[in-house]
């Protein structure tokens, strides 16, 4: 006899499950993005810019992402903030 519940590593995707995915690739960017360009600039001066400009960038860069997890929705699984296919 099979049991009624669903097995235990199932994900229930739902728009709510696609705005959590979305934000945390969104803010999980973002701090990559800052916390690279303020090394990269701080201590080897690579790109000769100021914290805020730093920090607008890595902004420019978290926005990419939020578009490209908008986008997803018409590439990939339409409660998936990825591109692939059953994600």
């Amino acid at each position: 006899m099979t049991s009624p519940f669903p097995p235990a590593n199932i994900i229930v995707k739902t728009g709510k499950t696609y705005a959590k995915d979305v934000a945390e690739r969104t803010l999980w960017t973002f701090a990559a993005a800052t916390g690279g360009l303020l090394v990269a600039s701080g201590p080897a001066d690579m790109l000769h810019g100021s914290f805020w400009q730093s920090v607008g960038t890595a902004g420019l860069i978290a926005a990419g992402t939020f578009l490209k997890g908008l986008a997803a929705r018409v590439v990939g699984d339409p409660n998936s903030a990825s591109t692939a296919r059953g994600v």
